[in-house]
């Protein structure tokens, strides 16, 4: 028999030494998953005994972690702008980093009619999507994704979070040309260039699908495809967020120009990253970048 405050020293120790990041932290989740306690239950209750099943079933979710498997593929969960979403390999795990795409586009309607249909180019897990759904709650949406097993991860999600009645999620690409119009277009697409992609962490490059990392020699492909399809489906006072990646914000707006779209006000993360720029039609909105 083993406690939990003995579990979670000898977890602690095994992920710091497979060099995981903030292995107490993880060490506390796994041992909540396996409890199916929270984690505030496990790190005030030390001295409580795991059965020897639960002992078993924690060694093995310990052995697929310090093999490099995904926290979130593990617990099957993530929690994203306060929303607990399912996670598979088939979907990019929601990150911090693209919750500056939500700040900036809350920031960005402030002063703006709410937008009442938001479309999310390559909605993967449907995170972006239904984050800003519940940020304006009188919008609808559309997610696409060109992967069905990403939809369906997308669309249980919805369900899950009683958001299923407000947005439509459709297998497709964004090339195949959107009929509507759209108030606020958000994209988070690939964006890692080809031969950055072997030096990603084991289990970002091992686990997490290459289409919605891989964004090509110069990591600019998916912004040439987004744009121009982007532009077509935009409302005449729409509004464009993307996320990018470190020091992408020249090239992707000079690849937005040639769509006649204008870069605005810009999202930067918590390490003060340029992470999220927002875009208009050429002759419309607010231009110029700002913090």
């Amino acid at each position: 028999m083993t406690s939990i405050g003995t579990a979670l020293d000898e977890a602690v120790a095994a992920l710091g030494t497979a060099g995981v990041d903030n292995p107490r932290a993880e060490a506390r989740l796994l041992v909540a998953h396996v409890l199916d306690w929270s984690p505030t239950q496990v790190f005030s209750r030390p001295d409580h005994v795991l059965d020897n099943q639960q002992n078993t079933a924690l060694q093995s979710l310990l052995s697929q972690r310090c093999g490099g498997m995904p926290l979130a593929h593990i617990t099957g969960t993530r929690e994203f702008w306060s929303l607990e979403l399912r996670v598979t390999p088939a979907t990019l795990i929601p990150r911090p980093d693209t919750e500056t795409l939500i700040d900036l586009a809350v920031d960005l309607f402030k002063d703006r009619t709410p937008p009442e249909n938001v479309l999310d180019l390559g909605t993967g897990s449907g995170c972006i999507l239904l984050a800003l759904l519940t940020c304006f709650p009188e919008a609808t949406g559309v997610g696409i994704d060109i992967s069905e097993d990403a939809c369906t991860v997308a669309r249980q999600n919805a369900q899950t979070l009683g958001l299923d009645d407000r947005c439509r999620i459709e297998r497709r690409s964004w090339s195949d040309g959107l009929a509507s119009r759209y108030d606020l277009i958000v994209s988070n697409p690939p964006y890692i260039p080809s031969g950055d992609i072997a030096g990603l962490a084991t289990d970002v490059r091992g686990h997490e699908p290459l289409s919605a990392l891989d964004g090509g020699k110069d990591g600019l492909d998916a912004y040439r495809a987004l744009f121009p399809a982007a532009a077509q489906c935009m409302a005449d006072d729409g509004i464009l967020i993307v996320e990018i990646g470190i020091a992408q914000a020249d090239g992707v707006k000079f690849e937005a120009g040639r769509s006649d779209l204008v870069a605005g006000l810009s999202g930067y993360d918590l390490a003060g990253i340029e992470r999220a720029i927002s875009f208009y039609k050429k002759g419309v909105g607010i231009t110029g970048t700002t913090g």
